[in-house]
């Protein structure tokens, strides 16, 4: 039973990398779409965390605050 489950997971791996990697007519495929837009994602995710960040730390206290 266990060698089947390996067999199916193995074969649908396969499927999603041939289909992930197959090119399209206008000669690129769903790889090369994410790798161009990753960046933009990565600023957006940056934007979003520092906004997160802002929102819900707790401020710092100096020594100062403590006089």
């Amino acid at each position: 039973m266990g060698l089947l489950r390996f067999i199916v997971i193995g074969a649908a791996v396969a499927a999603g990398v041939k289909y992930a990697t197959k090119k399209r007519p206008d000669g690129k495929s769903f790889v090369d779409d994410l790798s161009e837009k990753a960046p933009e994602w990565i600023d957006k995710a940056k934007k979003y965390g520092d906004q997160f960040k802002d929102q819900y730390a707790p401020e710092k206290q100096t020594s100062t605050d403590f006089e």
